[in-house]
């Protein structure tokens, strides 16, 4: 099944009201990734900041301070660089990052819960050069200003990094850019991040994919001010990722699926399902063939089901109805 229609169907499952997107971490339907969860298989080796800002509208204040580029490498562990209004963020990687099934990557932010959230545009490049910007979009009004300690619904925010609290990563899907002219989707060297200006007067403001201006906490006066970056995991590396003659050894159906699962590998493996919050909740050893598997006891959302043998790993998501 297209991952564009599992992003649709898990919007539907997830959506209320104007707040159409996946709810906050540990919620069911919730997209937040754990920065234990054994999806990723690395992490961010470089980075090269551009400081932004404490005040964008306030120059004197200065640009923010707080963190460096060591703060950014490797696990999630709450040592941030803070990118200030405007601020940016250049990650590297010891492995390109290859399109997997489901999301690819994951950023991570230090929000201290699930309603202080300061967000960040998301750009990749395969070349180190040109870069393409994720698509983003934010449902959040803009009446009035989110102050500075302010608070957002995760539910109104898609493709904005900091949707999650510390220790959750917001994930990123490639296959969102997919078809675009001078990206190598299945070979991204380069991850940038940048900072969304909060403010919702037209000198300052930054603007989602449809125009809209994005409102968050602001101003953040503080040498820790603007998007707090921690991490970047990956779950999909260009040398690890999967041929399509390997791929085609392995099936899992109906995708979506409200009770059964059939899996069909041609040899004997064991398989984990896995939360998209790393959470495994069965294991199971399968012989070579047909198996099912019961799934009707999950809550409604997308998981990922792995494979493996001494010779092979597969990972693939799917939705439970």
């Amino acid at each position: 099944m297209q991952k564009t229609a599992l992003f649709l169907l898990l919007t539907i499952l997830t959506s209320y009201g104007k707040a159409q997107y996946a709810p906050a971490a540990g919620q069911s339907g919730s997209t937040a990734i754990h920065m234990d969860s054994n999806v990723i298989v690395s992490w961010a080796t470089q980075c090269t900041l551009v400081r932004g800002w404490q005040n964008m509208a306030d120059h004197s204040l200065g640009k923010t301070t707080t963190g460096g580029q060591s703060s950014v490498f490797w696990k999630a562990d709450n040592d941030v660089a803070s990118l200030g209004d405007g601020g940016i963020a250049i990650v590297q990687f010891a492995q390109a990052i290859a399109n997997g099934p489901g999301p690819d990557f994951a950023i991570f932010e230090n929000a201290f819960d699930d309603f202080f959230l300061e967000l960040a545009f998301v750009e990749v490049s395969s070349d180190g050069q040109n870069y393409f910007r994720f698509p983003a979009y934010s449902l959040t009004q803009t009446d009035s200003q989110v102050v500075t300690f302010g608070t957002l619904q995760c539910e109104k925010i898609h493709n904005l990094a900091g949707k999650y609290r510390a220790g959750y990563g917001t994930p990123f899907d490639l296959e969102d850019l997919k078809n675009i002219p001078g990206l190598d989707i299945m070979n991204v060297t380069h991850i940038k991040i940048i900072d969304v200006v909060g403010s919702i007067d037209t000198l300052y403001a930054t603007k989602d994919a449809n125009g809209n201006i994005i409102n968050d906490p602001f101003p953040t006066p503080f040498p820790i001010g603007g998007f707090d970056l921690d991490a970047v995991g990956v779950m999909h590396t260009a040398s690890s990722f999967e041929s399509e003659n390997q791929e085609a050894k392995y099936k899992v159906y109906p995708n979506p699926t409200s009770s059964k699962l059939t899996i069909e590998f041609a040899t004997n493996a064991d398989i984990e399902l896995i939360s998209l919050q790393g959470q495994v909740l069965l294991k199971q050893h399968i012989s070579g063939g047909k198996s099912v598997i019961e799934v009707g006891s999950l809550p409604q959302g997308v998981y990922l089901l792995r494979l493996y043998s001494k010779d092979v790993s597969f990972v693939r998501s799917f939705v439970k109805q």
